[in-house]
């Protein structure tokens, strides 16, 4: 079993930036990948980057990204701290979301849909305002 914790969110006006932080315990290095979704109000859970995290793996450290943070958004990893962060900069009104992390134990063929994660942490708010 893998837990994980969000932290790092806040309210922030258009152009700043937050880092958010993944914190996992428990079975970590059975983690293949971790990657980070947000829900708008009224809005499906979105993929919007992700980090392959199995040290073993020959894809350790690929990220990708959603087109909408392309560019803006970044994702990294402390694997000795458990950690996955997501630095957000430049960021615009429509960011404004609960961001949650999650945990894939295996392989699937699109990390930024949400279906493919077994495990997720509680959220964090996020609100970017003019």
């Amino acid at each position: 079993q893998v837990q994980l914790m969000e932290s790092g969110g806040g309210s922030v006006q258009v152009g700043g930036s937050l880092r958010l932080s993944c914190t996992a315990s428990g079975r970590w290095y059975q983690v293949h990948s971790v990657g980070w979704f947000r829900q708008g109000p009224g809005k499906e859970r979105e993929g919007i980057a992700f980090i392959h995290s199995r040290i073993e793996n020959a894809d350790y450290g690929y990220t990708d990204y959603a087109h909408s943070v392309k560019g803006r958004f970044t994702i990294s990893m402390d694997a000795d701290k458990n950690t996955v962060y997501l630095q957000m900069n430049n960021l615009k009104a429509e960011d404004t979301a609960v961001y949650y992390c999650g945990a894939a134990m295996g392989w699937r063929r699109n990390f930024l849909d949400s279906s493919g994660y077994n495990t997720w942490g509680q959220g964090t708010q996020v609100t970017v305002s003019s």
